[in-house]
């Protein structure tokens, strides 16, 4: 697990007073901006990921975008997928249907080289 950074909440605040005090004069738009921290893990278990979904690797890499030869690749523990690729597989592990959700939106316009395929249809 990443170490994390220490916040100077002192900084934040007079940072903060300063905004107030500028959109107050006029000299600023009102703008907020929340950052989040995201933890996102070092490794990931695809093999795990897949199966719990009930997929072939062709089935999960054409559901979700993934090249089939990057699924194996993981699998086989010959890589480890990109930072936003585990991001991306954390959110499918926790809502697979949200995910297809997301990605079938749309379904009448864009591009259409990834099918989705229902779990167990492969």
């Amino acid at each position: 697990m990443k170490k994390r950074t220490k916040i100077n909440v002192g900084a934040e605040l007079i940072a903060g007073m300063d905004n107030a005090i500028a959109y107050a004069r006029g000299l600023k738009s009102a703008k907020r901006a929340t950052i989040a921290h995201v933890e996102v893990p070092d490794k990931i278990d695809v093999r795990r990921i897949r199966t719990a979904l009930g997929m072939s690797q062709a089935a999960f890499a054409a559901r979700f975008g993934f090249g089939i030869n990057n699924v194996q690749n993981w699998e086989q523990g010959e890589r480890q997928p990109e930072v936003s690729a585990r991001a991306y597989l954390l959110v499918i592990s926790r809502d697979p249907r949200a995910v297809e959700r997301a990605l079938t939106a749309d379904r009448g316009a864009g591009d259409r080289r990834h099918a989705v395929v229902r779990p167990g249809a492969v």
